[in-house]
């Protein structure tokens, strides 16, 4: 199933680009704030990986030490299709050498201890550096720096990036025969699950993209305190709260629907989801509607354009992409 093309807040792409066409056209750096102890039972491995997906990498690493794979610890998922950094941790209870480690397309760059294993979502952010290729690209410069002018005043919409609902919208096939009643393995319901309220909240982003009121807070909103999680309510849209909102100090929320949240108009054929997540007694939840993009910076040389920024954790590169190029 193709996905819908979602709204755009900056107006329609500069140009088309291509992506990815080898892997260091897609970099990510992982940032993790922990003030390493220096001792303790926990071997944290800062790695390059080119080509190699997380979930791999962390198989890998639990046989090299011998340990269970569910010991090892990562913040994140990162892209396989790239060159990415990012911090493991490894119990250490069997003391193994890290110099000794050779794997394909991996690189250890950094070797600390620490008295706890690494959980998910414990790095802050993500730093970016994507190349776009493409014809005479060079000729945009000028409209390129007023689209990055743009981007950095106002952020951009919050999607749920494309893979997250797999290979050509795959995912969204599984999302519905869970919502019909059919028994999948844990992975692949909490995968439908997934799909389901992301491509909801997506779904209402949308909407008040149309509405030009997803970087404006409205009565009723629920308010996320930038680089937090931290939420509170918006009864009132008063002076304060407006001036917060501009300065992309709070930012408003959607909902990831579940059992207790609130209904709202859906597109019909999507309601069924609603029911199946009340049923399941999925915990609702928000996310922000406005991404905030730190340190964007854009180089053109010839046929080809790089992009630097910083995303917080749980967003998404495509969503900066999107407005900027068709890829």
């Amino acid at each position: 199933m193709s996905l819908p093309d979602w709204a755009r807040a900056h107006g329609a792409p500069l140009f088309a680009a291509r992506i990815r066409q080898q892997p260091a056209d897609f970099q990510v750096t992982e940032e993790l704030d922990i003030p390493f102890s220096g001792d303790g039972e926990h071997d944290y491995l800062w790695l390059e990986k080119t080509g190699t997906n997380t979930e791999w990498l962390a198989r890998q690493l639990a046989s090299f030490a011998g340990v269970p794979a569910r010991d090892v610890g990562y913040a994140g998922l990162k892209d396989r299709h790239a060159v990415t950094r990012q911090w493991f941790s490894v119990p250490r209870w069997h003391a193994p050498d890290w110099d000794a480690l050779a794997l394909e397309g991996v690189r250890v760059l950094e070797v600390q201890r620490h008295q706890r294993k690494l959980k998910r979502g414990a790095h802050r952010a993500n730093r970016f550096r994507i190349v776009l290729r493409g014809e005479s690209l060079d000729a945009y410069g000028d409209v390129l720096e007023d689209r990055v002018q743009q981007i950095q005043a106002r952020g951009v919409p919050n999607y749920f990036g494309e893979q997250r609902f797999g290979r050509g919208g795959g995912n969204i096939a599984l999302a519905n025969s869970w919502a019909a009643g059919k028994r999948l393995a844990r992975h692949k319901r909490s995968i439908a699950i997934s799909t389901a309220r992301s491509f909801l909240f997506n779904e209402s982003l949308h909407a008040r993209v149309t509405g030009g009121t997803w970087n404006t807070m409205l009565p009723g909103d629920t308010a996320n305190l930038d680089g937090s999680g931290s939420v509170f309510a918006v009864d009132e849209v008063d002076a304060e709260i407006s001036r917060r909102c501009a300065s992309m100090d709070i930012h408003p929320t959607g909902v990831l629907w579940g059992d207790g949240a609130a209904r709202a108009a859906v597109p019909t054929a999507y309601e069924h989801w609603l029911g199946a997540l009340e049923k399941a007694r999925v915990e609702p939840g928000t996310r922000s509607l406005r991404l905030k993009v730190d340190a964007l910076e854009a180089t053109i040389a010839d046929d080809r354009i790089t992009l630097g920024f910083a995303l917080p954790r749980g967003a998404f590169a495509t969503a900066v992409l999107r407005e900027i190029a068709s890829t």
